[in-house]
Formats: C-alpha cells, sequence, structure tokens
C-alpha cells in the first residue's frame, strides 16, 4: 500500500470514529432529554392557586374547564375521613387549570367567602373572545360589576380585559387618560369605545 493510501485510510478511520461517537453522544442526549421532560411533565407545579369552595369546587372546575381554553378538571381527591367542612368520602379537592394555570379547589365549607381581593384577569383578543367568556359567565348565575370586572356564580371575580384597553392605558398621554376615562363609565369593555376614545 502506498503512503497515500495509507493516509487515506486513516484519515476514513478517524472519520468513522469521530461519526461514531458523535451518534452515541446524541443518543445519550436525546435519552437524557427524554427523561428529562417526562420528569417534567409528571412534577406536581411548584406553585398552586389554592381556591375555597363551599362544597361546590368540582361543579365550578368543570364549568371553568369547558368556558376557558387551555383548561381542564385533572383529578378528584375524596376526604378519607371527617373534617370540619366535610365527611369521609365526600370531595374534598378538586385539581384543575384554568388557561394553563394550576389550581387547586378546597371543599372546606362556607367559613370563608371569595373577595375581590383576588381575581384572575383573562386577556382577550377582540370583542366575539370578550362576548363569550363575559356571557358565559353571566349567563351562569354570575354578576357584572364596573370596568371589566364580574363574579361567577361562586363568587370568584375575573377580569375580562381586552387587549385594546391595556395597550390604550400603557400608552400615556392623552390616549391613556381618554381610554380610561372611557372604561370607567363601563361595565363589560366595549373595545370600538375605547379604541374611539383613544383616538380623540
Amino acid at each position: 500500500m502506498g503512503s497515500d493510501q495509507f493516509e487515506t485510510s486513516a484519515v476514513a478511520d478517524q472519520a468513522d470514529k469521530l461519526v461514531g461517537h458523535l451518534l452515541r453522544t446524541d443518543a445519550k442526549t436525546a435519552a437524557f432529554a427524554l427523561i428529562e421532560h417526562k420528569e417534567h411533565t409528571n412534577m406536581k407545579p411548584k406553585n398552586t392557586i389554592c381556591l375555597w369552595f363551599d362544597m361546590d369546587a368540582h361543579e365550578a372546575a368543570r364549568f371553568y374547564a369547558v368556558t376557558f381554553p387551555d383548561s381542564k378538571v385533572t383529578a378528584v381527591h375524596e376526604a378519607p375521613g371527617d373534617y370540619p367542612g366535610g365527611k369521609k368520602g365526600e370531595v374534598l379537592t378538586v385539581e384543575f387549570t384554568v388557561l394553563g394555570i394550576p389550581c387547586l379547589g378546597l371543599n372546606g365549607g362556607p367559613a370563608f367567602r371569595h373577595t375581590e381581593a383576588f381575581s384572575f384577569q383573562i386577556a382577550t383578543e377582540n370583542q366575539e373572545e370578550t362576548d363569550r367568556y363575559w356571557n358565559a359567565i353571566i349567563g351562569n348565575g354570575g354578576t357584572e360589576s364596573q370596568c371589566g370586572w364580574c363574579k361567577d356564580r361562586w363568587g370568584l371575580s375575573w377580569q375580562i380585559t381586552p387587549r385594546a384597553l391595556t395597550d390604550a392605558v400603557a400608552a400615556g398621554g392623552g390616549e391613556a387618560k381618554r381610554a380610561f376615562e372611557a372604561m370607567m363609565t363601563m361595565k363589560k369593555i366595549d373595545i370600538a369605545a375605547i379604541e374611539a376614545a383613544r383616538r380623540g
């Protein structure tokens, strides 16, 4: 074998070894990534919103699941024994998500009620989406409030807030002032009226 052929063969061997090493490394990396993904998806979230209900957490969670996208009931747990708010075997907690936010409904009884001190603020893209959420909440026994706020039948507060409103207020100056003044006269937010006020 000539020296040129020998060098070519040696280079080819080195290339084969390098490719094999890279393939093995990529396979290991992919395996670790898959394991990490599985661990991540199986982990309980570090922070969960716990909401107190008077024995109707499951009903509320089901309503949220059918009303908002990326929302679902994920688990229902019964009480293993009697407790101040209920009896053994009754639904104690309900795990659910609202627009991807993990929540826990706790059937604690009538001792504590929801207030406006806590609310979900839902950003909407247009009037149709704004109307849909607002009408779903009000039409299911909820009540209207002011400035895009409403309460559902369980007393939980919601802000149905079009991005057109938050963008107008964030603009500052006269635009923000006019949009803010228009908002103060509204219950459900009227996007066309907000945009008209912003233009002046």
